[in-house]
């Protein structure tokens, strides 16, 4: 018997079968992440199954986050998601490392503001108060994973001087600044037209919504934050 052929009489469907040998081979390290795996029409000959089946293992991994298909290109293998614990308040930069990848950032904005009336409550801001607030997206790899959003009271008007293509953890601690603890929501939301050219996704796409609050050593909140997240690249552990 051929080895890659599957077993109709198993208990398992086909396209299951087919799934279990494609996560075993980028386990294994014969697709590396990036790379091309083989066409439908290769699929179809290697494991002798039909076009049905392949497509439906194909869409089962794509939608798992182990595949994306690019129209008129063929279907490449991704990238590990990058986790990051909601226990531990820990910089993106950090995450990444520990995934081993490559953390990278492009500055949208920084200014001062006036906030809406949550950040200002989150904050500790009198109705008239100013926060700054930063806008970055977010890359591993060179790959675009979230645009994120940071309020901090005016005490940190100094980091609109600040450079801001690394980790914000790290200026705020050179200054005696310590996140300890967050309080976290996350929430689905949909791609506005905005987000996706910057995020790589199509505008409607749904993404994950992170807010937070995170406070200081001192109990005070240090700053808020706003994540629209690509789920397929980033994932949470609580």
């Amino acid at each position: 018997m051929n080895a890659n052929m599957l077993v109709n009489e198993s208990a398992s469907p086909l396209y299951r079968q087919l799934m279990e040998r494609l996560r075993d081979d980028i386990a294994g390290g014969v697709y590396p992440p990036h790379s091309r795996i083989p066409s439908e029409t290769e699929l179809c000959q290697t494991y002798r199954v039909s076009r049905v089946t392949v497509r439906k293992a194909l869409a089962e991994l794509t939608r798992e986050g182990l595949l994306r298909r690019m129209q008129g290109k063929g279907t490449f293998v991704c990238a590990p998601r990058i986790s990051q614990s909601l226990r531990d308040v820990i910089s993106f930069h950090e995450a990444c490392r520990l995934t081993g990848r490559t953390p990278g950032t492009r500055l949208i904005s920084a200014r001062m503001t006036t906030p809406d009336a949550t950040v200002r409550a989150d904050l500790g801001l009198s109705p008239e108060g100013q926060c700054v607030e930063i806008t970055r997206l977010r890359t591993a790899d060179g790959e675009p994973v979230m645009l994120e959003t940071n309020c901090f009271g005016p005490g940190c008007s100094w980091l609109l001087d600040a450079d801001l293509d690394g980790s914000l953890y790290t200026l705020l601690e050179a200054r005696g600044m310590l996140p300890t603890r967050g309080i976290h929501e996350i929430s689905l939301c949909y791609a506005t037209p905005a987000q996706a050219r910057l995020l790589g996704v199509n505008a409607g796409d749904a993404l994950l919504m992170l807010n937070q609050i995170i406070f200081n050593q001192n109990g005070s909140p240090l700053h808020t934050s706003c994540q629209v997240i690509r789920g397929d690249r980033f994932t949470f552990r609580i």
